[in-house]
């Protein structure tokens, strides 16, 4: 590429480039002087003191970190152990029904995640559908199916299924048909196909729709709060907690920049570890 070809690309892309730092860049910026300002302050004119983090320690909030991180974890495996052999039917087993399923998929972000999360609320709690019809054919009742860590996770489960199951698709769709079947005339195994051909070769598929659900699920509020009560409090709970009931905008700032340094580092840890050159056949740079 000429330096002239350089420099129009750089020109073409700098109104993208400074609408990005406008709208992403800038608001971050605000938020990290924030968090550097003294506690229940509400403008960044007074002298730096990092208390707010200090008071995260002194807080205990390290435990939302965990709650909240942990169960992205089990989440994030729990879809892909889900969505592995969807996304494998619907490239190579579906055919035509693949696009009703992808357009049954679709349609479900077109409804609020507060209002699905609502639904299941509804559904679970006693004396909603589930425990209503269990007491209809027995009798007996129970104290419902909210309120509890697995059903959290189920929320994060259900709400970012897309995010992870679309990425394996294409992912999938990557792996050249002819490898596999060249991998099993070698007498290669169906386990040895798919450790060693499949996994691999859908590994930017398997990577994007990783990070999609562990970022989201980590930073998620709704599933908590509404089919988790205070069951659990996860970090992005006390963000919201300190925003507004707290008026404490140094703190949750602080937060805010504390999960943001921790899921950044863990994204670009993830990206280091895998070299998409080699995955994707190309020749390093």
């Amino acid at each position: 590429m000429s330096s002239r070809e350089q420099r129009l690309g750089w020109f073409n892309a700098l109104p993208m480039m400074t609408m990005l730092c406008l709208s992403f860049m800038a608001p971050l910026l605000v938020i990290a002087l924030f968090s550097i300002m003294p506690e229940k302050v509400f403008k960044l004119s007074h002298v730096p003191d990092f208390s707010a983090y200090l008071e995260i320690i002194r807080q205990g909030y390290w435990r939302s970190f965990f709650w909240a991180m942990g169960m992205a974890v089990v989440s994030t495996v729990v879809l892909f152990l889900l969505c592995w052999p969807l996304a494998f039917a619907m490239v190579h087993v579906f055919k035509r029904f693949t696009l009703i399923i992808t357009i049954a998929v679709v349609i479900t972000l077109f409804v609020s995640e507060n209002i699905r999360l609502f639904g299941w609320a509804l559904t679970l709690m006693k004396g909603g559908m589930v425990e209503g019809m269990w007491r209809s054919w027995t009798g007996t009742g129970f104290d419902g199916l909210l309120y509890n860590v697995p059903v959290i996770i189920f929320g994060l489960v259900y709400v970012y299924l897309p995010f992870m199951l679309f990425p394996l698709v294409q992912g999938i769709a990557m792996v050249p048909e002819d490898a596999r079947h060249a991998a099993a005339d070698l007498g290669a195994s169906r386990w040895q196909v798919f450790t060693e051909i499949d996994l691999p070769l859908a590994g930017p598929g398997i990577l994007v729709g990783g990070l999609l659900s562990f970022v989201l699920a980590t930073g998620a509020v709704a599933e908590s709060k509404l089919l988790g009560g205070q069951a659990v409090i996860v970090i992005s709970d006390d963000v919201e907690t300190a925003f507004t009931y707290g008026q404490n905008w140094p703190l949750g700032s602080a937060l805010a920049m504390v999960l943001i340094l921790i899921i950044g580092s863990l994204a670009i840890l993830a990206l280091s570890k895998m070299d998409l050159d080699r995955i994707l056949g190309r020749a390093a740079s």
